[in-house]
């Protein structure tokens, strides 16, 4: 590729993301004279791919690997034939970040959502009562991404004073540490120019359930009706989904953002630096255990127990904590047959142990 070329290509995707590093990646597909692009939309087995020379729509059969993670995603670089009837992606760039979850199927299959992906924003409604452990379950995923987390409080028009609000935002602030936590309120635009800050550099994603306001959102980060909005019900604030693709949207003061169909399932995808980043302040008790390898679970000199009896560690953060590691290790251990084995001497292990303990019980009992 002429420097000239280089420099039209640069300018031309610079906005996308494209950058020194990804040119770079490119590089060995130049002599084939495929060009490089960013994926938008994937749908059905084509993908609209954004090149120097415009938008352009490409098959994907030659990148569709047997594992679901390594499928061509929103946000994804590629590499596209110039020209043909029909235009093939012919590779995909090795990716910076992910996000995956489970899928809901019984093979526990993971499934890419975005790619490459700078920023998670997650958006939850004010129009219902909170959901801590659906926050920490997204979180989980973002940090096991590589992408920073930002949590979106939408709808905070329907808050009804400033206290409320303030206390509303301090739960999710202790829910989710290291974290921005913004309110915002696309109706009356309070908030939005925090928001725009935050995804105005780099690539981000939208995510949440049906009916938290991704669309309005979204909408007003682009400054118009791009996205299709639909009323909520009443009687549980959800929504249909008014986003049914995966689209990559170019903001009007900088960066990108991925606007996501409502998830109502955010099954855990081999998540567990990111079940200890959310929990960070558990990982920090531990360390002042007794034992190395306590479990939490009755061991003396546990300092995360000692925690929750001071009212220091919440009993309700402990116990989402647990249930997040055993979900993780079910998925992993799935696909992970050492796991497994692991996992069944674990199981015989605490047997046998409660078996000896009800067995001296019985013997204490008829001995008195």
């Amino acid at each position: 590729m002429s420097s000239s070329s280089a420099s039209s290509v640069s300018s031309a995707l610079a906005p996308y993301g494209w950058d020194e590093a990804w040119a770079e990646a490119f590089a060995p597909y130049e002599a084939d004279g495929l060009l490089p692009g960013r994926v938008v939309r994937v749908d059905r087995g084509q993908c609209d791919v954004v090149t120097a020379d415009g938008m352009l729509r490409a098959d994907t059969a030659f990148v569709t690997p047997h594992d679901p993670l390594r499928v061509v995603c929103t946000g994804d670089w590629v590499a596209v034939e110039p020209g043909g009837n029909p235009r093939y992606v012919r590779t995909c760039l090795p990716r910076r970040t992910a996000f995956v979850r489970s899928t809901s199927s019984q093979r526990s299959e993971g499934q890419i959502l975005a790619a490459n992906v700078d920023h998670a924003v997650i958006a939850v409604s004010l129009a219902l009562e909170l959901d801590l452990g659906r926050i920490e379950r997204f979180l989980a995923l973002s940090w096991e991404s590589g992408a920073q987390p930002v949590v979106v409080l939408s709808k905070a028009d329907l808050v009804p004073d400033a206290v409320t609000l303030a206390h509303l935002v301090q739960d999710v602030e202790t829910t989710a540490p290291g974290v921005p936590v913004v309110p915002v309120s696309s109706h009356d635009g309070d908030g939005l120019d925090v928001l725009a800050a935050i995804v105005g550099g780099g690539t981000s994603v939208l995510l949440g359930q049906s009916g938290a306001g991704k669309s309005t959102l979204a909408n007003a980060l682009l400054g118009e009706d791009v996205m299709d909005v639909r009323a909520t019900r009443d009687v549980d604030g959800k929504g249909r989904h008014t986003t049914t693709t995966r689209n990559l949207l170019l903001l009007p003061g900088g960066g990108v953002l991925i606007d996501t169909p409502g998830l109502r399932g955010v099954g855990l995808w081999d998540a567990e630096t990111g079940v200890g980043q959310v929990f960070s302040e558990i990982a920090e008790l531990s360390e002042r255990c007794r034992f190395h390898d306590c479990a939490h679970e009755a061991e003396p000199g546990c300092a995360v127990l000692a925690a929750v009896d001071s009212g220091e560690l919440p009993q309700r953060r402990l116990e989402s904590y647990r249930k997040l590691l055993r979900e993780n290790q079910r998925i992993v251990a799935k696909t992970d047959a050492r796991l497994r084995a692991e996992i069944r001497r674990d199981w015989k292990r605490k047997g046998a142990i409660g078996r000896a303990a009800m067995e001296a019980k019985r013997g204490a009992h008829w001995r008195a």
